[in-house]
Protein backbone atom coordinates (compact mmCIF):
# COMPACT_ATOMS: atom_id res chain seq x y z
CA UNK A 1 0.00 0.00 0.00
CA UNK A 2 1.50 3.44 -1.25
CA UNK A 3 1.95 5.60 1.72
CA UNK A 4 0.26 8.85 2.18
CA UNK A 5 3.25 11.02 0.63
CA UNK A 6 3.52 8.83 -2.22
CA UNK A 7 0.64 10.40 -3.20
CA UNK A 8 2.02 14.44 -3.44
CA UNK A 9 4.25 15.54 -5.99
CA UNK A 10 6.18 17.20 -3.53
CA UNK A 11 8.60 18.97 -5.93
CA UNK A 12 5.66 21.08 -7.49
CA UNK A 13 4.45 21.85 -4.26
CA UNK A 14 6.85 22.52 -1.74
CA UNK A 15 8.98 25.84 -1.49
CA UNK A 16 12.47 24.92 -0.91
CA UNK A 17 14.16 27.95 -0.68
CA UNK A 18 11.85 28.18 2.69
CA UNK A 19 12.44 24.74 3.35
CA UNK A 20 16.13 23.77 3.25
CA UNK A 21 17.41 26.35 5.72
CA UNK A 22 14.90 24.83 8.27
CA UNK A 23 15.95 21.15 7.45
CA UNK A 24 19.30 22.12 7.89
CA UNK A 25 19.45 23.91 11.04
CA UNK A 26 16.85 20.52 13.02
CA UNK A 27 19.40 18.25 13.55
CA UNK A 28 21.29 21.20 15.50
CA UNK A 29 18.20 21.75 17.26
CA UNK A 30 17.29 18.46 17.80
CA UNK A 31 21.03 17.70 19.38
CA UNK A 32 21.23 20.49 22.08
CA UNK A 33 17.52 20.27 22.54
CA UNK A 34 18.59 16.13 23.61
CA UNK A 35 21.69 17.71 25.21
CA UNK A 36 19.63 20.11 27.70
CA UNK A 37 17.67 16.55 28.51
CA UNK A 38 20.51 14.34 28.42
CA UNK A 39 23.07 16.00 30.81
CA UNK A 40 21.05 16.06 33.82
CA UNK A 41 19.65 12.35 32.96
CA UNK A 42 23.35 11.58 32.40
CA UNK A 43 24.94 12.92 35.48
CA UNK A 44 22.28 11.27 37.39
CA UNK A 45 22.43 7.92 35.60
CA UNK A 46 26.01 7.95 36.14
CA UNK A 47 26.17 9.05 39.64
CA UNK A 48 29.09 11.43 39.27
CA UNK A 49 28.92 14.80 38.28
CA UNK A 50 32.59 15.51 35.92
CA UNK A 51 34.32 18.67 36.45
CA UNK A 52 37.40 19.93 34.65
CA UNK A 53 39.17 22.66 36.97
CA UNK A 54 43.46 23.51 36.93
CA UNK A 55 45.72 22.18 39.49
CA UNK A 56 46.72 25.05 41.03
CA UNK A 57 45.88 26.76 45.05
CA UNK A 58 42.84 28.38 44.58
CA UNK A 59 41.25 25.76 42.38
CA UNK A 60 42.11 22.28 43.66
CA UNK A 61 45.17 20.83 45.11
CA UNK A 62 45.95 17.82 47.36
CA UNK A 63 47.24 18.14 50.66
CA UNK A 64 48.23 15.34 53.00
CA UNK A 65 46.47 13.02 50.52
CA UNK A 66 43.41 15.32 51.09
CA UNK A 67 41.68 16.85 47.90
CA UNK A 68 40.85 20.33 48.78
CA UNK A 69 40.83 23.90 46.79
CA UNK A 70 38.44 26.56 46.34
CA UNK A 71 36.71 25.33 43.54
CA UNK A 72 36.97 22.07 44.48
CA UNK A 73 34.85 22.75 47.88
CA UNK A 74 31.99 24.57 45.48
CA UNK A 75 32.19 21.54 42.97
CA UNK A 76 32.47 18.79 46.16
CA UNK A 77 29.27 20.99 47.48
CA UNK A 78 27.12 21.35 44.27
CA UNK A 79 28.13 17.07 43.89
CA UNK A 80 25.96 16.53 47.15
CA UNK A 81 23.59 18.94 46.20
CA UNK A 82 22.79 16.59 43.21
CA UNK A 83 22.95 13.68 44.89
CA UNK A 84 25.92 11.84 43.51
CA UNK A 85 29.61 11.52 42.77
CA UNK A 86 32.41 14.34 42.08
CA UNK A 87 34.91 13.28 39.99
CA UNK A 88 37.63 15.78 39.30
CA UNK A 89 39.12 15.77 35.50
CA UNK A 90 42.21 18.38 35.25
CA UNK A 91 43.47 20.08 32.89
CA UNK A 92 45.50 22.78 30.74
CA UNK A 93 44.28 26.49 31.13
CA UNK A 94 43.42 26.12 26.79
CA UNK A 95 41.86 22.87 27.01
CA UNK A 96 38.94 24.20 29.71
CA UNK A 97 36.74 25.22 26.64
CA UNK A 98 37.73 22.27 24.20
CA UNK A 99 37.27 19.47 26.60
CA UNK A 100 33.67 20.88 27.75
CA UNK A 101 32.35 21.00 24.25
CA UNK A 102 33.88 17.62 23.40
CA UNK A 103 32.18 16.20 26.18
CA UNK A 104 34.92 15.33 28.55
CA UNK A 105 33.27 16.48 31.77
CA UNK A 106 29.93 18.21 32.83
CA UNK A 107 31.42 21.75 34.25
CA UNK A 108 34.15 24.41 34.02
CA UNK A 109 35.24 25.26 37.69
CA UNK A 110 38.51 26.79 37.33
CA UNK A 111 37.57 30.67 38.79
CA UNK A 112 37.08 31.13 34.79
CA UNK A 113 36.06 34.71 34.18
CA UNK A 114 32.85 35.53 31.97
CA UNK A 115 33.64 37.25 29.00
CA UNK A 116 32.07 38.00 25.48
CA UNK A 117 34.14 35.64 23.44
CA UNK A 118 33.91 32.98 25.79
CA UNK A 119 30.02 33.40 25.88
CA UNK A 120 30.01 32.65 21.85
CA UNK A 121 30.93 29.38 22.55
CA UNK A 122 29.99 28.17 25.97
CA UNK A 123 26.91 29.30 28.60
CA UNK A 124 27.78 30.79 31.65
CA UNK A 125 26.24 30.21 35.38
CA UNK A 126 25.47 33.19 37.26
CA UNK A 127 27.83 34.69 39.05
CA UNK A 128 29.73 33.56 41.90
CA UNK A 129 32.19 36.20 42.85
CA UNK A 130 33.25 39.57 41.51
CA UNK A 131 36.60 40.10 40.88
CA UNK A 132 39.07 43.21 38.90
CA UNK A 133 41.76 42.56 37.07
CA UNK A 134 44.95 43.84 38.72
CA UNK A 135 48.55 44.96 37.16
CA UNK A 136 51.27 43.47 39.89
CA UNK A 137 55.03 44.31 40.02
CA UNK A 138 57.42 44.20 42.80
CA UNK A 139 57.13 46.63 45.80
CA UNK A 140 60.64 48.31 44.39
CA UNK A 141 59.21 49.50 41.24
CA UNK A 142 58.41 52.96 42.20
CA UNK A 143 58.01 54.07 37.87
CA UNK A 144 54.47 52.84 37.58
CA UNK A 145 51.80 54.31 38.94
CA UNK A 146 48.98 54.47 36.61
CA UNK A 147 47.72 52.66 33.22
CA UNK A 148 49.68 54.97 30.88
CA UNK A 149 53.23 54.02 32.67
CA UNK A 150 52.59 50.20 31.27
CA UNK A 151 53.45 52.39 27.39
CA UNK A 152 56.11 50.48 26.08
CA UNK A 153 56.05 47.90 29.60
CA UNK A 154 56.50 43.48 28.66
CA UNK A 155 53.79 42.02 30.44
CA UNK A 156 53.88 38.45 31.25
CA UNK A 157 50.23 36.76 31.05
CA UNK A 158 49.27 33.15 30.25
CA UNK A 159 48.05 32.57 26.98
CA UNK A 160 44.24 32.49 26.52
CA UNK A 161 43.08 34.44 29.72
CA UNK A 162 40.70 37.23 30.25
CA UNK A 163 44.30 39.47 31.04
CA UNK A 164 45.05 38.80 27.82
CA UNK A 165 42.21 39.91 26.24
CA UNK A 166 42.36 43.13 28.29
CA UNK A 167 45.80 44.04 27.49
CA UNK A 168 44.68 43.29 23.52
CA UNK A 169 42.05 45.81 23.88
CA UNK A 170 44.55 48.20 25.53
CA UNK A 171 46.79 47.84 22.37
CA UNK A 172 44.33 48.55 20.64
CA UNK A 173 43.32 51.66 21.95
CA UNK A 174 46.77 53.10 21.52
CA UNK A 175 48.74 51.67 24.33
CA UNK A 176 51.33 49.72 23.02
CA UNK A 177 52.31 46.95 25.86
CA UNK A 178 54.28 44.13 25.11
CA UNK A 179 52.08 41.07 25.52
CA UNK A 180 54.51 38.46 26.94
CA UNK A 181 52.22 35.62 26.35
CA UNK A 182 53.23 32.19 28.11
CA UNK A 183 52.13 28.92 27.46
CA UNK A 184 49.73 27.68 30.59
CA UNK A 185 51.74 29.19 33.19
CA UNK A 186 50.09 29.44 36.06
CA UNK A 187 49.43 33.33 37.25
CA UNK A 188 50.63 32.26 40.54
CA UNK A 189 54.22 31.20 39.06
CA UNK A 190 54.47 34.43 37.36
CA UNK A 191 53.31 36.62 40.60
CA UNK A 192 55.93 34.66 41.92
CA UNK A 193 58.65 35.66 38.98
CA UNK A 194 57.58 39.35 39.57
CA UNK A 195 58.42 38.91 44.15
CA UNK A 196 61.76 37.31 42.90
CA UNK A 197 62.31 39.40 39.68
CA UNK A 198 62.88 37.58 37.14
CA UNK A 199 59.99 39.41 35.25
CA UNK A 200 58.80 42.97 35.69
CA UNK A 201 54.97 42.72 35.27
CA UNK A 202 51.79 40.43 35.19
CA UNK A 203 48.33 40.66 35.55
CA UNK A 204 45.90 38.68 38.21
CA UNK A 205 42.55 38.79 39.51
CA UNK A 206 41.76 40.49 42.41
CA UNK A 207 41.19 37.20 44.38
CA UNK A 208 44.49 35.04 43.46
CA UNK A 209 46.25 38.78 43.70
CA UNK A 210 45.26 38.97 47.56
CA UNK A 211 45.50 35.22 48.31
CA UNK A 212 49.33 35.64 46.80
CA UNK A 213 50.22 38.47 48.55
CA UNK A 214 50.96 36.10 51.57
CA UNK A 215 53.28 34.24 49.81
CA UNK A 216 54.90 36.91 48.20
CA UNK A 217 54.67 39.83 50.63
CA UNK A 218 57.25 41.76 48.24
CA UNK A 219 54.65 42.08 45.25
CA UNK A 220 52.53 45.27 44.71
CA UNK A 221 48.89 44.88 43.82
CA UNK A 222 48.66 48.17 42.18
CA UNK A 223 45.45 49.71 39.85
CA UNK A 224 43.03 47.62 37.86
CA UNK A 225 42.73 47.56 34.20
CA UNK A 226 38.89 46.31 33.78
CA UNK A 227 35.88 46.52 35.42
CA UNK A 228 34.76 44.15 38.02
CA UNK A 229 34.17 40.73 35.93
CA UNK A 230 32.22 38.17 37.46
CA UNK A 231 33.69 34.52 37.91
CA UNK A 232 31.32 31.50 37.39
CA UNK A 233 31.17 27.78 35.83
CA UNK A 234 30.64 27.04 32.48
CA UNK A 235 28.23 24.27 30.74
CA UNK A 236 27.96 23.60 26.76
CA UNK A 237 25.82 25.28 25.00
CA UNK A 238 21.74 25.05 25.53
CA UNK A 239 22.62 22.81 28.38
CA UNK A 240 19.65 25.15 30.64
CA UNK A 241 18.52 22.75 33.28
CA UNK A 242 21.90 21.79 34.15
CA UNK A 243 23.00 25.62 34.38
CA UNK A 244 19.37 26.09 36.25
CA UNK A 245 20.40 23.60 38.85
CA UNK A 246 23.81 25.30 39.20
CA UNK A 247 21.80 28.74 39.81
CA UNK A 248 19.76 27.47 42.29
CA UNK A 249 22.38 25.89 44.34
CA UNK A 250 24.61 29.14 44.36
CA UNK A 251 21.35 30.79 45.79
CA UNK A 252 20.88 27.97 48.23
CA UNK A 253 24.45 28.25 49.82
CA UNK A 254 24.77 31.81 49.96
CA UNK A 255 21.46 31.99 51.70
CA UNK A 256 22.42 28.93 54.30
CA UNK A 257 25.79 30.16 54.96
CA UNK A 258 28.15 27.45 53.05
CA UNK A 259 29.74 29.72 50.54
CA UNK A 260 30.80 31.76 53.72
CA UNK A 261 32.12 28.91 55.38
CA UNK A 262 33.90 27.82 51.99
CA UNK A 263 35.35 31.46 50.79
CA UNK A 264 36.19 31.95 54.75
CA UNK A 265 38.22 29.00 54.62
CA UNK A 266 40.37 29.90 51.98
CA UNK A 267 39.88 33.82 51.72
CA UNK A 268 39.60 34.30 55.23
CA UNK A 269 41.53 37.67 55.73
CA UNK A 270 43.00 38.13 53.00
CA UNK A 271 42.41 42.11 52.65
CA UNK A 272 44.07 42.28 55.95
CA UNK A 273 48.20 43.16 55.48
CA UNK A 274 50.97 43.30 57.28
CA UNK A 275 54.41 43.48 55.54
CA UNK A 276 56.95 43.49 58.14
CA UNK A 277 55.29 40.80 59.92
CA UNK A 278 54.75 38.41 56.65
CA UNK A 279 58.24 39.54 55.77
CA UNK A 280 59.25 38.36 58.94
CA UNK A 281 57.52 35.17 59.13
CA UNK A 282 58.82 34.00 55.75
CA UNK A 283 62.48 34.94 56.90
CA UNK A 284 62.13 32.99 60.20
CA UNK A 285 60.80 29.93 58.94
CA UNK A 286 64.02 29.78 57.38
CA UNK A 287 66.08 30.63 60.22
CA UNK A 288 63.85 29.38 63.58
CA UNK A 289 61.79 26.44 62.62
CA UNK A 290 63.94 23.97 61.33
CA UNK A 291 65.66 24.13 65.05
CA UNK A 292 62.01 22.91 66.22
CA UNK A 293 60.61 21.20 63.77
CA UNK A 294 61.51 17.44 64.40
CA UNK A 295 59.99 18.08 67.81
CA UNK A 296 57.03 19.86 66.45
CA UNK A 297 56.33 17.11 63.69
CA UNK A 298 56.50 14.53 66.34
CA UNK A 299 54.31 16.23 68.98
CA UNK A 300 51.56 17.32 66.32
CA UNK A 301 51.28 13.39 65.19
CA UNK A 302 51.15 12.08 68.72
CA UNK A 303 48.00 14.15 68.69
CA UNK A 304 46.52 14.17 65.88
CA UNK A 305 47.16 17.69 64.06
CA UNK A 306 48.76 18.71 61.43
CA UNK A 307 52.54 19.84 62.05
CA UNK A 308 52.17 23.30 60.42
CA UNK A 309 49.01 24.46 62.07
CA UNK A 310 51.05 23.70 65.28
CA UNK A 311 54.13 25.32 64.15
CA UNK A 312 51.73 28.20 62.67
CA UNK A 313 50.28 28.70 66.87
CA UNK A 314 54.06 28.38 68.08
CA UNK A 315 54.99 31.52 65.76
CA UNK A 316 51.95 33.21 67.18
CA UNK A 317 52.87 32.50 70.68
CA UNK A 318 56.58 33.71 70.78
CA UNK A 319 58.06 33.72 67.04
CA UNK A 320 59.90 30.58 67.22
CA UNK A 321 61.77 32.30 70.25
CA UNK A 322 62.34 29.82 73.07
CA UNK A 323 63.02 33.00 75.61
CA UNK A 324 60.00 34.39 74.64
CA UNK A 325 58.56 36.29 77.68
CA UNK A 326 55.15 37.76 77.77
CA UNK A 327 54.42 40.93 80.37
CA UNK A 328 51.16 38.48 81.24
CA UNK A 329 53.94 36.49 82.81
CA UNK A 330 53.79 33.36 80.11
CA UNK A 331 56.65 32.15 79.35
CA UNK A 332 58.36 30.14 76.61
CA UNK A 333 58.36 28.82 73.00
CA UNK A 334 54.23 27.82 73.90
CA UNK A 335 54.09 30.83 76.20
CA UNK A 336 52.72 28.69 78.90
CA UNK A 337 50.91 29.84 82.26
CA UNK A 338 52.66 28.94 85.35
CA UNK A 339 49.47 27.00 86.18
CA UNK A 340 49.34 25.14 83.29
CA UNK A 341 53.05 24.04 83.14
CA UNK A 342 52.15 23.09 86.49
CA UNK A 343 48.90 21.43 85.41
CA UNK A 344 51.10 19.60 82.28
CA UNK A 345 54.19 18.58 84.55
CA UNK A 346 56.64 20.88 83.04
CA UNK A 347 59.13 21.68 85.34
CA UNK A 348 60.96 24.37 82.86
CA UNK A 349 59.10 26.65 80.22
CA UNK A 350 62.35 27.78 78.56
CA UNK A 351 63.04 24.04 77.58
CA UNK A 352 61.38 23.50 73.78
CA UNK A 353 61.43 19.61 74.68
CA UNK A 354 59.21 20.14 77.59
CA UNK A 355 57.05 22.96 76.71
CA UNK A 356 56.40 22.40 72.94
CA UNK A 357 54.41 18.65 74.08
CA UNK A 358 53.11 20.39 77.00
CA UNK A 359 51.76 22.94 74.99
CA UNK A 360 49.86 20.27 72.44
CA UNK A 361 49.17 18.25 75.05
CA UNK A 362 47.39 21.20 76.42
CA UNK A 363 45.57 21.90 73.21
CA UNK A 364 44.35 18.48 72.66
CA UNK A 365 42.92 18.77 76.40
CA UNK A 366 41.05 21.67 74.96
CA UNK A 367 40.26 19.97 72.19
CA UNK A 368 38.36 17.37 73.88
CA UNK A 369 35.63 19.96 74.51
CA UNK A 370 34.40 21.52 71.33
CA UNK A 371 33.07 17.63 69.68
CA UNK A 372 29.99 18.89 68.85
CA UNK A 373 31.51 21.62 66.60
CA UNK A 374 32.30 20.49 63.12
CA UNK A 375 36.07 19.90 62.07
CA UNK A 376 37.48 23.09 60.86
CA UNK A 377 35.08 24.85 63.56
CA UNK A 378 36.21 23.14 66.79
CA UNK A 379 39.74 23.24 65.36
CA UNK A 380 39.39 27.50 65.56
CA UNK A 381 37.80 27.32 68.51
CA UNK A 382 40.21 25.68 70.34
CA UNK A 383 42.89 27.70 69.06
CA UNK A 384 40.96 30.78 70.60
CA UNK A 385 40.33 28.77 74.13
CA UNK A 386 43.98 28.21 73.72
CA UNK A 387 44.73 32.18 73.83
CA UNK A 388 41.92 33.43 75.87
CA UNK A 389 40.63 30.50 77.88
CA UNK A 390 37.80 28.27 78.08
CA UNK A 391 35.50 30.14 80.60
CA UNK A 392 35.60 33.02 78.26
CA UNK A 393 34.49 31.16 75.07
CA UNK A 394 31.81 29.64 77.09
CA UNK A 395 30.57 32.93 77.97
CA UNK A 396 30.82 33.81 74.05
CA UNK A 397 29.10 30.57 73.33
CA UNK A 398 26.45 31.81 75.78
CA UNK A 399 25.81 34.87 74.53
CA UNK A 400 25.68 33.68 71.02
CA UNK A 401 22.56 31.33 72.01
CA UNK A 402 21.36 34.31 73.15
CA UNK A 403 21.58 35.95 69.96
CA UNK A 404 20.23 33.03 68.36
CA UNK A 405 23.78 31.79 66.72
CA UNK A 406 25.28 28.32 66.61
CA UNK A 407 27.62 28.48 69.60
CA UNK A 408 29.77 25.47 68.11
CA UNK A 409 30.57 28.04 64.60
CA UNK A 410 33.46 30.06 64.62
CA UNK A 411 31.54 32.83 62.70
CA UNK A 412 29.42 32.55 65.99
CA UNK A 413 32.33 33.53 68.10
CA UNK A 414 34.08 35.83 66.28
CA UNK A 415 30.94 38.37 66.64
CA UNK A 416 30.36 37.06 70.31
CA UNK A 417 34.01 37.24 71.80
CA UNK A 418 34.42 40.52 71.19
CA UNK A 419 31.37 41.87 72.96
CA UNK A 420 33.21 40.78 75.91
CA UNK A 421 34.75 44.11 76.23
CA UNK A 422 31.86 45.68 77.07
CA UNK A 423 30.06 46.14 80.89
CA UNK A 424 26.68 45.18 79.02
CA UNK A 425 27.97 41.64 77.95
CA UNK A 426 30.81 40.86 80.86
CA UNK A 427 28.99 42.06 83.82
CA UNK A 428 26.50 39.11 82.97
CA UNK A 429 29.61 36.46 82.16
CA UNK A 430 30.83 33.96 84.62
CA UNK A 431 34.27 34.92 83.59
CA UNK A 432 33.97 38.50 83.36
CA UNK A 433 35.79 41.39 81.06
CA UNK A 434 37.85 39.50 78.31
CA UNK A 435 40.11 41.50 75.50
CA UNK A 436 37.79 39.31 73.15
CA UNK A 437 39.05 40.90 69.65
CA UNK A 438 42.31 38.98 70.41
CA UNK A 439 41.37 35.85 70.36
CA UNK A 440 40.10 36.77 66.86
CA UNK A 441 43.23 38.21 65.65
CA UNK A 442 45.16 35.58 67.38
CA UNK A 443 43.14 33.26 64.95
CA UNK A 444 42.83 34.50 61.76
CA UNK A 445 47.23 35.33 61.94
CA UNK A 446 47.53 31.98 62.83
CA UNK A 447 45.19 30.69 59.54
CA UNK A 448 47.65 33.40 57.58
CA UNK A 449 50.87 31.24 58.98
CA UNK A 450 48.98 27.79 58.22
CA UNK A 451 47.91 29.11 54.64
CA UNK A 452 51.86 29.95 53.40
CA UNK A 453 52.94 26.90 55.29
CA UNK A 454 50.36 24.54 53.51
CA UNK A 455 51.70 26.50 50.42
CA UNK A 456 55.53 25.60 50.77
CA UNK A 457 54.63 21.96 51.62
CA UNK A 458 51.92 22.04 47.75
CA UNK A 459 55.21 23.29 46.43
CA UNK A 460 58.03 21.46 47.72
Amino acid sequence: MPSRLSSYPLSSHINWKIFIPILLTLPIFLFSHCMEKDVIKKINESGELIVLTRNNGHCYYIYQDKKMGFEYDLAKAFADYLGVKLKIRVTGWENLINEILEGKGDIIAASMTVTPSRQDVVDFSNEYLSVQQRIIFHKGNTRINEIKDLKGKIIHVRRGTSYQERLNELNEEGLEIDIKERDDVPTEELIRQVAKREIEITVADSNIALLNRRYYPDIRIAFPIEEPQSLAWAARKGEKALLSKINNFFETIKLDGTFAKIYEKYYAGVEIFDYLDLKKFHKRIETRLPKYEAIIKKTAKKYGFDWRLIAAMIYQESHFDENARSYTGVRGIMQLTQPTAKEMGVSNRLDPEESIPAGVRYLKKLHQKYEKAEVRDRILINLASYNVGHGHIVDAQKIALEMGLDPYKWSSLEKTLPLLRFKKYYKKSKNGYCRGTEPVRYVNRILTYYDILKRKAIES
